[in-house]
């Protein structure tokens, strides 16, 4: 058991670790211009806005982790 120990004490970790970016989802001019009329009739302070605002910064992140 000692040397069991011993040698996996030796491991090293990988030099570089892996990066998996999340795949951006491309909509259409006209899916868009739907979407923004659906948003901008929103009631004030609707939940679904801050949602959605919470998805765009994922977008951007996402499209900087491609990059």
């Amino acid at each position: 058991m000692i040397a069991t120990l011993s040698l996996t004490a030796c491991a090293t970790a990988p030099s570089s670790p892996s990066v998996v970016c999340p795949p951006v989802a491309a909509y259409d001019r006209a899916f868009q211009a739907w979407l923004a009329d659906e948003i901008l009739r929103l009631p004030p302070g609707a939940a679904l806005d801050r949602a959605m605002l919470d998805y765009a910064r994922l977008r951007d992140q996402a499209r900087a982790c491609l990059a």
